[in-house]
């Protein structure tokens, strides 16, 4: 998350809004977050691939 550092407990959510402009009206995202543990050891969070479409592009 561009500019932020939460600290997100065990069984609490985090979420944010984000945009893109894409050329066309579909389009795919995907990534990772770096995640660090209380210990201060790090891990990767992988988001898995998502689609981004106009709303009621697709059937």
């Amino acid at each position: 998350v561009v500019g932020r550092q939460p600290r997100v407990a065990p069984g609490e959510r985090f979420e944010y809004t984000s945009w893109a402009m894409l050329r066309t009206p579909f389009g795919t995202m995907r990534g990772s977050y770096d995640m660090e543990r209380p210990d201060g050891s790090r891990f990767d969070a992988r988001i898995a691939e998502f689609a981004l479409t106009l709303p009621n592009a697709l059937h």
